[in-house]
């Protein structure tokens, strides 16, 4: 057990599984007190009970005003603080070109994905400047070089990255950083989702392997160890950055 986040409170949403998991146990390991907020409640009880430092799960659908407010709410009330914020929450379905995308498709990942940001941006910036804490957002490699047939959710990464950049600007006179990460591919329950819904589903553990020049398609480890980073000391330094955690998917074809 590290302590480069020694005491510090972290608030993760999606944190019942996949990627917001991972960072959740990471954190933990790291020294924080880590709170939860997921509309999967039991996933996140579970995810919590087995964290190796004092945790708190919350069951908030992140897309509701009220939710966000409470869940915030009872994490200050718990802990006295909230010394990082990781907008984690996310839905990658539908996998469909814009035009085929249905309007209440849109408006879910839209809700889900972006305006989540806001939701706990408005509740938790209070005690973020306290802390002089900081934010981090999971973007995503195709927010910034796109992808076919998944307009919707590439709409609404490209919007993390250059929200992330804004909200970099606007708190850093509060002291509070705001850094983005960037996957490419990840193996988490939404990705197998969105590998299913592919023309030939059986076909994408190849592709997924092949666009990473490093290796095989990860597990969610290597963007947890990215996400310590950027809510350490040792990133206090940085703002404003989204951060490529690819194994190299965004530098061009390999052959």
């Amino acid at each position: 057990m590290s302590s480069e986040l020694h005491d510090r409170v972290v608030f993760v949403t999606g944190g019942a599984s996949g990627i917001g998991q991972a960072c959740a146990v990471a954190y933990a390991r790291a020294g924080a007190r880590v709170v939860i907020a997921d509309i999967d409640g039991e996933g996140a009880q579970l995810t919590v009970k087995n964290l190796l430092t004092d945790g708190l799960a919350i069951p908030c659908d992140v897309a509701d005003n009220k939710a966000v407010q409470s869940a915030i709410g009872q994490t200050v009330h718990r802990f006295g603080r909230i010394d990082a914020v990781h907008n984690n929450a996310g839905l990658a379905s539908p996998s469909k070109p814009l035009h085929e995308t249905r309007e209440d498709e849109w408006d879910r990942l839209i809700a889900v994905n972006l305006k989540s940001i806001y939701l706990t941006t408005c509740h938790a910036i209070g005690p973020l400047q306290q802390c002089r804490g900081c934010i981090l957002n999971t973007a995503s490699m195709v927010g910034l070089i796109g992808q076919a047939d998944h307009a919707a959710y590439v709409a609404t990464k490209g919007a993390i990255v250059a929200l992330t950049k804004a909200m970099a600007l606007d708190y850093a006179p509060l002291g509070v950083r705001v850094n983005a990460v960037a996957p490419a591919g990840v193996w988490t329950p939404m990705l197998r989702q969105w590998a299913s819904e592919q023309a030939i589903p059986e076909s994408i553990t190849q592709y997924l392997d092949d666009i990473h020049p490093l290796g095989p398609c990860p597990e969610a480890d290597v963007i947890a160890d990215a996400a310590v980073f950027l809510l350490s000391d040792r990133a206090r330094f940085i703002t404003g950055c989204t951060l490529p955690v690819s194994g190299g998917a965004e530098l061009g074809y390999k052959r």
